[in-house]
């Protein structure tokens, strides 16, 4: 049986980053209908059965109203089976759950509702298991989102329809991506975007949204329309996300800085931040932190608290295989896969 699983964080959108910047909100009913035009996409294209995530915030309980109200006349949805054998916690474990269930069910594809955080902690529950080689489609529903496609939830459901069901051939319409690994101690932990590492002493509230007190930025690509972290060496030192080395800078000061970079670090906030100096980071690279005093913050939110420890960072090749929603919707349209030829009339 055909199977696409739908994972959709409601705490998505919703950090500090709300209070200290000109963010936007983005609502539950928007996240439970996006879910609900991905249902009517996925039928369209012969998805047999999808698994959704519970949650306490009120998306699978909009989406289950809307399965039990769907007219009969309606385009027909998959089977949904809510994926609720494990206790909520409301916590990024619900993530790292639901994902892990959804690919012992025998998801095809896993698609991702958040931001970057949300898409990191997923890819990191199907890169520890059996869910290495399964694609993952992750749309923007966050705040600094480097790494989710903000695009058409039917479009993308139409795309993971298509490679779940193999009409479109998964050697055309995904991409690996790397992953940056870092090491604390005993600890690790994966970062989609980007690993900063911060003077700062506490986890505290956990988003990164002032650059004042990094010291060092790791970034897997950087893009120079992005937003967040990775902005800055986007406008400085741009590095492609189809190619496989990352970029490394040193960052410091703007009064000691031989150059600045007016980067947007989140929604409404467009800072200066001094760079001492940049390189390109390979594939199978591995630096050591030189901050010995601070926290590592992956994607954005300060994860590890460095108290005199040493710590490390890693490019890997060996990141999530990812849906090209272009390609896969391209070699659709080559293919006539979405076309029905009509009979003229006599």
């Amino acid at each position: 049986m055909t199977a696409v699983g739908i994972v959709a964080n409601p705490a998505s959108g919703r950090d500090i980053r709300r209070l200290v910047a000109s963010a936007s909100v983005f609502p539950t009913a928007e996240k439970a209908n996006m879910v609900q035009r991905m249902f009517t996409a996925l039928g369209v294209v012969g998805v047999e059965k999808v698994f959704v995530s519970v949650d306490l915030g009120g998306i699978s309980a909009n989406v289950l109203r809307a399965v039990r109200n769907r007219p009969k006349t309606a385009t027909p949805w998959p089977e949904v089976r809510f994926v609720d054998d494990d206790a909520i916690t409301n916590g990024a474990e619900d993530t790292t759950n639901a994902v892990r269930r959804m690919v012992a069910a025998g998801a095809q594809v896993i698609i991702c509702l958040g931001g970057d955080g949300t898409a990191r902690v997923a890819t990191a529950a199907m890169l520890a298991g059996p869910g290495h080689d399964i694609p993952l489609l992750s749309l923007s529903t966050g705040t600094n989102n480097a790494f989710p496609e903000l695009r058409e939830a039917t479009v993308a459901g139409l795309a993971a329809g298509l490679v779940a069901t193999g009409a479109v051939d998964i050697s055309l319409a995904t991409n690996r991506a790397t992953v940056l690994e870092v090491t604390s101690g005993d600890r690790s932990e994966l970062a989609l975007v980007d690993v900063g590492v911060s003077t700062a002493r506490y986890v505290g509230s956990r988003a990164l949204w002032h650059p004042d007190a990094l010291t060092e930025l790791y970034c897997t690509f950087a893009e120079p329309d992005a937003i967040g972290l990775s902005s800055i060496p986007g406008l400085l030192c741009p590095s492609p996300r189809d190619e496989p080395d990352g970029v490394v800078l040193r960052l410091c000061p703007v009064e000691r800085a031989t150059t600045v970079v007016h980067a947007p670090i989140a929604p409404g906030l467009v800072l200066p931040v001094g760079v001492a100096d940049w390189r390109p980071l390979r594939v199978g690279e591995r630096i050591e932190v030189t901050t010995r005093q601070g926290v590592v913050a992956v994607d954005g939110e300060r994860e590890i608290e460095l108290h005199g420890g040493a710590a490390a960072v890693r490019l890997r090749a060996d990141g999530p295989r990812c849906v090209d929603i272009t390609a896969a919707m391209t070699h659709a349209a080559r293919a006539g896969l979405l076309r029905h030829e009509l009979s003229p009339r006599q």
